[in-house]
């Protein structure tokens, strides 16, 4: 079984290839990897009937037994599977080699593993106090069930992790599942659909997997009646567009959306450390990153320090082929995102931030993108406001911690962020006062199948993994009985 090259959708159990069929790209050379099927709306009422068939007349949503043996298989079997999902995330997302064994791919599988164990001891039942009404004691209980028919709809950048973290929950719940991958990384999403046909019990109709070459599909899914929940991670233009179409039927929403995060160093931090964090940081995937701190947040005084420190980071930045294990930054996704990332930074220095280094496409096949810093950079400039999606960071200065916390919450963004201090409780103190969902300090991970994602204000809505990530696929049923 070879995952490469898989361009069949997942339909009722069937792996079904379209008429139509469109491109995907090796990021990192720009050539054509192969073809995958685009899906148009006759698969999406195909799928969503199968996944209303699967959820309204089978045992799916009330069989804990079997839903766990799915997911234990198919934990195993991405584990079976794993260096061949290991190159295609390579070949297709541009993901550095050393990367797939983060975030990319090794650390979603487990997120499966982490959820049919939660399966396994998770009470759907709560039990509530006797209430004594009208002469009569009446038993209340609260039941937790699945919400429904789920689309599942994933951007580019994360594609493994993205999946796996509304899939295995979804599943969990006894939800069933149209999954939607992105027209620019498709195959490692068919890869996953494959996986679920050939290798586990997971019953037809329960989880169906689309991929196309445009916006249609995605459309259809946020107005189709047959679904009752979209959980949506991507832009937050997009996300509005779904949370306005999925209002005529009042679905049920989760949005994982854009950030503008700020690392805020505080004056006593460990500077040298701090500017490498930055560095590095940013250029994580290329700066393709929902939750990347891409605004460098310093004290007025040592802002030229800070920048010096940041540009000699930057240049120990490798960046290249992502298939060599010495590579820490692979290329962005497409031209046209490349392009967006320079038009953004050539007009930040139009308004006035001084470029440092970088801020040029580089010089190679690929559609990398040189490491950039940007210094002297306004707060309310559109390079301080806007996601860039890119290996860019903007430095800017701040009067004291007060003027850095209004700064840091000057963003319609609320996604994560960090700070850096001697003191932990200082640098604790100074991020309960910023309106983000995700905190580091002093470089700690809150990261992990455990720990809740997610962001305020147009971050999004909702929060994924964790418990909190199982419970945003589920309904809570109230019953009262009289007592005889």
């Amino acid at each position: 079984m070879s995952l490469f090259r898989e361009d069949r959708l997942l339909i009722d159990g069937e792996l079904v290839r379209a008429d139509r069929l469109f491109e995907t790209v090796d990021p990192s050379t720009g050539k054509v990897l192969g073809t995958a099927s685009d899906a148009g709306a006759v698969h999406v009422e195909a799928a969503v009937a199968a996944a209303r068939r699967a959820f309204d007349t089978t045992d799916w949503m009330r069989d804990r037994e079997l839903r766990l043996r799915c997911l234990r298989q198919l934990y195993e079997a991405l584990l079976k599977h794993r260096e061949e999902l290991r190159e295609l995330t390579i070949a297709e997302v541009g993901a550095p080699r050393s990367l797939t064994h983060g975030s990319q791919l090794d650390e979603p599988i487990e997120l499966v593993k982490w959820y049919a164990d939660l399966l396994e001891r998770y009470e759907f039942r709560e039990e509530l106090p006797t209430q004594e009404s009208r002469g009569r004691l009446h038993r209340r209980w609260v039941e937790k069930e699945a919400a429904g028919v789920v689309a599942a709809v994933l951007p580019y950048n994360f594609p493994n992790q993205l999946a796996l973290a509304k899939l295995a929950p979804a599943l969990a719940a006894g939800c069933t599942v149209v999954l939607k991958g992105a027209a620019d990384t498709p195959w490692t999403t068919l890869a996953l659909g494959r996986i679920i046909a050939e290798e586990t019990d997971i019953p037809a109709g329960v989880v169906n997997v689309l991929t196309s070459s445009g916006t249609e599909t995605g459309e259809l899914l946020t107005t189709h009646p047959g679904i009752d929940m979209i959980s949506f991670t991507g832009s937050t233009p997009v996300g509005r567009a779904i949370m306005a179409a999925a209002s005529a039927t009042l679905k049920r929403v989760f949005l994982e959306l854009g950030g503008k995060s700020a690392m805020v160093v505080l004056d006593d931090a460990d500077f040298t450390q701090a500017a490498m964090m930055a560095a590095f940081t940013v250029c994580t995937h290329a700066g393709q990153g929902c939750g990347i701190t891409s605004r460098l947040l310093v004290p007025r005084e040592r802002h030229d320090e800070m920048v010096q420190l940041v540009t000699a980071m930057l240049g120990r930045v490798t960046y290249g082929d992502p298939a060599d294990p010495a590579t820490h930054m692979g290329p962005l996704i497409s031209e046209r995102q490349r392009s967006k990332v320079h038009g953004l930074v050539e007009r930040a220095v139009a308004d006035g931030a001084h470029l440092v280094t970088g801020g040029r496409p580089a010089e190679r096949e690929g559609y990398f993108y040189e490491p950039t810093l940007l210094a002297d950079v306004d707060p309310g400039a559109e390079i301080a406001q806007e996601e860039i999606f890119g290996p860019v960071l903007a430095v800017i200065a701040y009067d004291d911690e007060d003027d850095a916390v209004r700064i840091a919450n000057d963003s319609v963004y609320g996604l994560s962020g960090a700070v850096l201090s001697a003191d932990d409780d200082r640098a604790i103190a100074v991020a309960r006062r910023i309106r983000s969902g995700t905190f580091s300090i002093n470089g700690g991970l809150f990261f992990g199948p455990d720990a809740p994602f997610g962001g305020f204000k147009q971050s999004g809505i909702g929060r994924e993994m964790g418990v909190a990530g199982l419970e945003e696929f589920l309904e809570l049923k109230t019953f009262g009985v009289a007592e005889k």
